[in-house]
């Protein structure tokens, strides 16, 4: 897709299938091209589904890929020990009235799907 809009190569630096394997993207010393405006010192994952049969935004993730999302996410922490957050594409949309809290009314993006600090809270993992 990212190639077909004329970029060199996909913008994600991660991709996570359905069945859980996980493709390599940009290396990690490479800029990505996965949210406007924050790819610097970011690392972008890409999970493959969050749509129903309508084309609507829904969490439709394989167990299998969150398995694969879960490990990815250690990994990360293990290779940049400085990381300073783990957060999905919609939590960068601007906060439009100003009450510190980024809602869904404000949403430029509705992917993951998911509420990403729920499920850090569930698998263990702090921010």
């Amino acid at each position: 897709m990212h190639q077909a809009r004329g970029w060199a190569m996909i913008g994600y630096h991660r991709v996570i299938r359905l069945d859980g394997s996980v493709e390599q993207g940009r290396p990690f010393n490479r800029r990505g091209a996965h949210v406007r405006g924050n790819n610097t010192n970011t690392v972008g994952i890409c999970m493959i589904g969050g749509l129903d049969e309508d084309g609507n935004p829904t969490d439709t993730f394989t167990d299998q890929q969150y398995h694969a999302l879960m490990a990815e996410l250690i990994n990360l922490r293990a290779l940049f020990p400085n990381l300073r957050g783990i957060c999905g594409h919609r939590d960068f949309s601007p906060d439009l009235n100003g009450d510190g809290l980024i809602q869904p009314n404000e949403w430029i993006k509705v992917c993951p799907c998911f509420e990403v600090a729920d499920k850090l809270e569930k698998w263990g993992i702090r921010v």
